[in-house]
């Protein structure tokens, strides 16, 4: 795999395509519906175990979430290459494509929750750095298996070769990532819930709506990278 030099541009070019293809957001406010109603069974069935099992719930939505991830990847990537790319053909492209997506969603997350889990032990500031060395290396996971078509563990193998042929360009992916859909709507979300006593059904609304938001943005990026630095049929 031959190296290649970032395309930052498209973080740029990402809003006003967005504009033009709002349908980019389908997936991911669809992703947002089943991790909301994840949420509150989680919360529910939990609740008599002081919350044991919660993470469960969270962990299956994270599932959810990047599944309709890699839908809108795979329409941003059909944008990209200057084809209509609508929601109906990325979804049943992704269809075709399902097994192979929900088993590297399920390594991803995996990956990253464990690096999280055991970054936690040693305070906040370790816990992030974990997760984001997770992400960095498997930061390609995704649209290896949305746009390459490679399951499972392949995915999770061709993501560490595309980051040793661009580091600086996955770390920026990686970075962006943990930014904008890990952190970033969990610290909007709290101060507007702060600001406003919004409940906690409210609340979660809320996170949904923005996780998928970030989603939606992170289509572009995560499609032109990838596609910059993996080799294409």
């Amino acid at each position: 795999m031959k190296r290649s030099a970032p395309n930052l541009s498209i973080y740029g070019r990402a809003i006003p395509m967005l504009v033009r293809r709002p349908s980019i957001f389908v997936a991911p406010l669809l992703g947002a519906v089943v991790a909301l109603v994840l949420s509150q069974l989680g919360a529910y069935f939990t609740n008599a175990l002081s919350g044991l099992g919660s993470g469960i719930f969270d962990w299956i939505a994270s599932v959810f979430y990047t599944f309709a991830f890699a839908v809108a990847i795979i329409q941003a990537d059909q944008i990209e290459r200057g084809l209509r790319g609508t929601f109906d053909s990325a979804w049943e492209d992704s269809r075709r494509k399902a097994a192979g997506i929900i088993i590297a969603a399920i390594g991803f997350w995996f990956v990253v929750y464990v690096g999280q889990y055991v970054g936690a032990i040693f305070g906040l500031t370790a816990e992030i750095l974990l997760m984001l060395v997770a992400a960095f290396f498997l930061i390609y996971t995704i649209p290896a298996s949305a746009i390459g078509g490679l399951p499972g563990s392949l995915a999770m193998a061709a993501s560490i070769r595309a980051v040793r042929a661009d580091p600086i360009g996955s770390a920026i992916l990686a970075i962006a990532f943990v930014a904008l859909f890990v952190i970033a709507p969990i610290v909007i979300t709290a101060y507007i819930a702060n600001a406003f006593l919004l409940s906690h059904t409210v609340a979660t609304l809320v996170l949904a709506i923005l996780h998928a938001i970030a989603l939606g943005y992170l289509s572009f990026p995560f499609a032109t990278q990838y596609a910059s630095v993996a080799f294409r049929p």
